[in-house]
């Protein structure tokens, strides 16, 4: 959620009130060391993003795709299960670790590493070649296993309900 220069995706702000409205826990798992994520989560707090939990590769014994992170997440929050919680993100290996862990997964492919391109960059490109460029990384992302894929973490919330009908229905990731 967090892109660029520790700016805050459209969306963001949003997407989380709308996840604490519906008494949501969020987890938050990433690659960088606990002092990176230090410097990043002061930023983001200034910006109105504060995780209920935020986990490193270096606290699990291995990252992704490995499901330790996201299970860590689970003890830290005391949520359970496992597939009643949603993986969001922005990587191929985000999904697999989502998967790994028993997780609904909802990939992002617009405004993260799949599409690689800042907003700014996003405007400036030719709408076709934007449009091939956001295909491919949609075709990726499913291939790799999402449950689903939206362009951003904007699009995120009307999917919760679709999860939820589904658990109901007695389905699982």
């Amino acid at each position: 959620m967090l892109g660029g220069l520790c700016r805050l995706d459209s969306g963001t702000l949003d997407t989380i009130t709308e996840m604490r409205r519906r008494s949501l826990k969020i987890g938050s798992t990433t690659g960088y060391t606990e002092e990176m994520m230090t410097v990043l989560q002061t930023e983001a707090e200034r910006r109105g993003y504060a995780p209920d939990s935020v986990v490193c590769a270096t606290q699990a014994p291995a990252g992704r795709p490995h499901p330790y992170m996201c299970l860590q997440n689970a003890i830290n929050l005391q949520t359970y299960p496992m597939e009643a919680m949603v993986k969001i993100g922005d990587t191929l290996p985000d999904i697999e670790e989502g998967l790994n862990a028993g997780m609904w997964t909802i990939g992002l492919a617009r405004t993260g590493n799949e599409l690689g391109l800042t907003e700014e960059q996003i405007a400036a490109l030719d709408p076709a070649l934007l449009q091939a460029r956001l295909a491919n990384a949609y075709q990726r992302m499913r291939q790799s296993g999402a449950h689903y894929v939206v362009d951003g973490i904007g699009d995120v919330a009307p999917l919760l309900d679709d999860i939820n009908a589904r658990l109901a229905r007695g389905e699982r990731p």
